[in-house]
């Protein structure tokens, strides 16, 4: 008995619980606002509580989750029309990146580190810091990414099918990177070893003042290389670095931190 009885609830509450995410609206589980998650959370405890109480009278459990239905389609219509009360609910986004220069204190506010910021780069098919004009740390989570200009036109003449263009566009790089190889001191010519797997892009070299030693060794470099390339970026101590990194054209970028005071 006690088994149709678990068997019928458990059906009645999964539709009731269905009914009412429906009611709620429509909207991507990444995109939920704090609010909505929490009453999301607080239905699932409740719907299992109900079903797992044989004893527990059904209305104890339904009659909550519509108390917390009307609360989240209440506050989404008022929130509507009142955008005070949608920036508090939902909060508003941040801008971790501006014009190639990372945002450290909006970083430390939000508590986004480092390697959520180059895991969701990547993913937006960013190679390197400098490529971004604005990243913008969503209130989903998400980080929307506006390369800079540049960029963007140099992959669409990449993505191009005319040859000739291609073949233009070819001849220029390896003219600059000629000149630019003749200007370069010894030590930073050939930054990338041919046989590197590229695992990650970019590749970090200092993260937080601290030197990725691992990275350095499978790159075939030292510390004193590294202090090398950074002086002449007019960096003299790591600690002064929050963040440096190099992509796979060799191309470094610096991000550098006021040392605090002792």
């Amino acid at each position: 008995m006690e088994f149709w009885s678990l068997l019928v609830r458990t059906v009645i509450i999964y539709f009731v619980v269905f009914l009412i995410m429906r009611f709620m609206g429509k909207r991507e589980i990444g995109k939920l606002s704090v609010l909505d998650l929490v009453i999301s959370v607080m239905i699932a405890e409740i719907a299992v509580i109900v079903i797992e109480d044989v004893g527990r009278p059904m209305w104890d459990g339904i009659l909550p989750m519509v108390v917390l239905m009307l609360i989240q389609v209440g506050s989404a219509i008022v929130s509507m029309k009142n955008r005070k009360l949608r920036l508090l609910l939902d909060g508003k986004p941040n801008v971790i990146i501006d014009k190639g220069k990372i945002n450290k204190d909006i970083m430390r506010k939000q508590r986004y580190n480092l390697d959520d910021l180059m895991l969701q780069l990547r993913e937006n098919k960013i190679s390197s810091v400098a490529d971004v004009e604005f990243a913008i740390l969503e209130t989903s989570g998400k980080l929307s990414v506006i390369p800079r200009e540049n960029t963007a036109a140099a992959d669409e003449l990449n993505d191009g099918t005319d040859e000739e263009s291609t073949e233009r566009s070819t001849s220029s790089i390896a003219i600059a990177e000629a000149d630019e190889q003749k200007v370069k001191p010894e030590w930073r010519k050939n930054i990338i070893p041919p046989h590197y797997r590229f695992e990650i892009l970019p590749i970090p070299l200092i993260m937080d003042g601290k030197v990725q030693d691992e990275n350095l060794s499978k790159m075939e470099k030292t510390r004193f290389w590294l202090k090398n390339v950074l002086q002449e970026e007019g960096v003299t101590d790591f600690k002064d670095v929050f963040f440096c990194t190099i992509d796979h054209r060799g191309k470094l970028f610096v991000d550098t931190h006021k040392r605090r005071p002792n």
